[in-house]
């Protein structure tokens, strides 16, 4: 049964029976940042070539995080990237953009899984069946490797940004609200990078707006 689009009630669908074949993991990095896209990873592990440590990487040290990155692209059968852009974002809301990137990381997989396991309690519109795991990046190898690898790209990309407007210190912060970002914001309004359907952008924005 395929998994139905996202609505204000979380969805499950359990799959209890177990369909054999092959498992694909997704989690997502950067809904609450002021900036930046949200990326969504899916992996599919090989059974044969484990990997160790994999955790939530939240728990996980920058050094760690990109020790097993490189691991988790060598050794899976397939990783895949899907992000929604910034414009996205303010177009569509933040839930929903994070739906559509999960669905673009599913649907770049090169191998089709038999199942998606999503962490959360929600599910993009997928056409395999799919469950939503709470606090699945703690429990299931699978989404564990796919929040490493997308916080490991979501993070090169902000440090990318960084170089492109340095005072903002997307290098440092990633673009979450910190009291250095928050102060940055202020002093030289929002870049092109700024979601600005979030409100310490959107307030900014109008109070320096003719």
């Amino acid at each position: 049964m395929p998994s139905r689009r996202s609505s204000a009630k979380p969805e499950q669908l359990p799959l209890h029976w177990a369909t054999p074949g092959l498992v694909a993991g997704v989690d997502e990095v950067g809904r609450g940042p002021l900036a930046g896209p949200v990326v969504a990873v899916a992996v599919i592990l090989d059974e044969l070539r484990p990997i160790k440590g994999l955790r939530d990487s939240k728990v996980l040290s920058p050094a760690i995080r990109e020790r097993l990155d490189a691991e988790i692209r060598a050794k899976s059968l397939c990783v895949s990237v899907g992000h929604a852009s910034v414009d996205e974002i303010d177009r569509l809301n933040i839930l929903q953009a994070t739906m559509l990137a999960m669905q673009r990381a599913v649907e770049g997989l090169r191998l089709v899984p038999q199942r998606v396991l999503v962490d959360g309690n929600r599910l993009p519109r997928l056409r395999v069946p799919a469950e939503a795991i709470v606090r699945g990046d703690a429990t299931v190898a699978a989404i564990a490797a796919a929040s490493i690898v997308a916080k490991v790209y979501r993070d090169a990309l902000l440090t990318r940004l960084h170089d492109e407007h340095p005072r903002y210190g997307f290098a440092e912060h990633k673009g979450y609200a910190t009291p250095e970002h928050l102060s940055a914001l202020r002093a030289h309004g929002a870049c092109v990078a700024h979601r600005r359907s979030f409100a310490p952008v959107s307030e900014v924005l109008a109070r320096t707006s003719p």
